[in-house]
């Protein structure tokens, strides 16, 4: 079980920002439970859902990058949840599944050539003796524009992303579980998402490139 507590190159749960971070935001909470449910409404809103942060390079990854960055896509997003909750000693992993998302802009599956995605990240806590799933990747702003629904983590139960937009229409449909690690796989991801975007792929940071989809 230690392993889903060190601190890594990625998951940096002993940096120092990660965890004044971690403290500033658990508060008063007295309970594994409540600690990862606010680090999960963090992450979920205050860094904000950005596809166009997908990389290949290390660097881009680790948890107080995307912290200081204050945005990232799902796997960034993950990282920096799993070292909050480290940080403040939840046991907590990475998931990683392939998806379909069915709402997917127009404009963007044309550039993409694909609504699949594959290799999406999520989050596992270590709650009350058994792993409970949360996928903090969309925020509730993009969420609202988008029209579909917020994923609310409540501890207890699995909260992963809906399979139907607010309209009732297909929204994210799981294609296939890929596994949980303890540290990021990152040759494991980039050897897939590489084949969408290329294996020079670095975040971009400009204003301009701040759009997310949901």
């Amino acid at each position: 079980m230690e392993e889903y507590l060190q601190a890594t190159a990625a998951i940096e749960a002993a940096h120092p920002s990660i965890r004044a971070k971690a403290l500033e935001l658990v508060g008063d909470a007295d309970s594994p439970r409540e600690k990862a449910r606010r680090l999960f409404g963090f992450v979920r809103d205050r860094i904000p859902y950005n596809l166009f942060m997908i990389s290949m390079h290390p660097d881009d990854f680790r948890a107080s990058f995307v912290l200081e960055t204050g945005k990232g896509y799902c796997v960034q997003k993950a990282v920096l949840l799993c070292a909050l909750a480290r940080a403040v000693g939840v046991p907590t992993r990475l998931g990683l599944a392939r998806i379909r998302n069915h709402r997917v802009p127009a404009a963007l599956k044309a550039r993409l050539g694909r609504d699949e995605f594959p290799c999406h990240g999520y989050n596992q806590f270590l709650l009350d003796g058994r792993w409970v799933s949360a996928a903090a990747t969309f925020d509730a702003g993009l969420c609202a524009r988008a029209g579909v629904p917020v994923v609310e983590f409540d501890g207890r139960t699995d909260a992963m992303l809906p399979a139907r937009a607010l309209d009732g229409s297909p929204y994210i449909e799981y294609l296939e579980h890929l596994g949980r690690f303890a540290d990021l796989p990152l040759e494991f991801i980039t050897a897939r998402t590489s084949k969408v975007w290329g294996r020079d792929k670095r975040a971009w940071l400009r204003p301009e490139d701040d759009t997310g989809f949901p």
